[in-house]
């Protein structure tokens, strides 16, 4: 199945960033993991939060940002991948002079109910 970027209509996940669904078990026919791109503005940053049973991984499509991982805080650029094991808090700040996009994969999908606020 297709699904067309500009039929992702972007809104505020619970962590802060807007993010586009681009693939959900809930919408889109896939049953396992979910896609999604994720901005964060330019001086922003998602709040600091965990994921109790999807782990996730990070791809930087655009912009700079300042990661942390657990004890681990380390700046990503474009083309950089992060894992993020399920349980582990993270966050990620732009530090950059232009949106921060991500592309977030989450295995099982992404689920609301499964992003537990820290901070």
């Amino acid at each position: 199945m297709k699904t067309a970027y500009r039929d992702a209509a972007p809104h505020l996940a619970k962590d802060g960033s807007e993010i586009r669904e681009l693939l959900h078990p809930n919408r889109h026919g896939n049953r396992n993991q979910s896609l999604a791109e994720a901005t964060v503005p330019v001086g922003a940053g998602t709040a600091l939060h965990r994921h109790r049973a999807s782990e996730e991984l990070y791809h930087i499509t655009a912009g700079r940002g300042r990661m942390v991982l657990g004890a681990d805080q380390f700046d990503v650029a474009v083309g950089d991948s992060v894992h993020i094991p399920p349980g582990t808090p993270h966050r990620i700040d732009n530090i950059g002079t232009e949106p921060l996009r991500i592309l977030c994969c989450c295995a099982p999908a992404y689920a609301h109910d499964d992003t537990e606020l820290l901070g």
